[in-house]
């Protein structure tokens, strides 16, 4: 099992890319959680079998229609404690209100 966290940026948000993430985590068998940000980017914790993990990293790289993808952040993280995959209320970024 690896664990990864994700940052996206560019047109991530309202375009319905979570509950697009959040179909597909769950299809792959994928525990995490995906939150929108204060700045506009998306933010997200995957974690299960490394090809799994992978199979949705290169989707999230297109994204959903609507959504234009500029950059994905990626490291490697703790797994989450709680099972499933869920989508967490927006997030404040560092140095922000």
């Amino acid at each position: 099992m690896i664990a990864k966290s994700l940052i996206l940026t560019g047109r991530v948000q309202g375009v319905g890319f979570r509950d697009w993430m959040m179909v597909r985590a769950r299809r792959l068998g994928l525990a995490g959680w995906v939150r929108n940000r204060r700045d506009g980017s998306l933010e997200a914790l995957v974690a299960g079998d490394a090809p799994a993990v992978e199979e949705l990293l290169r989707a999230c790289r297109r994204g959903p229609p609507g959504a234009e993808v500029v950059t994905v952040t990626e490291d490697f993280a703790e797994p989450p404690v709680e099972p499933g995959f869920v989508k967490r209320p927006t997030a404040a970024v560092a140095g922000q209100g």
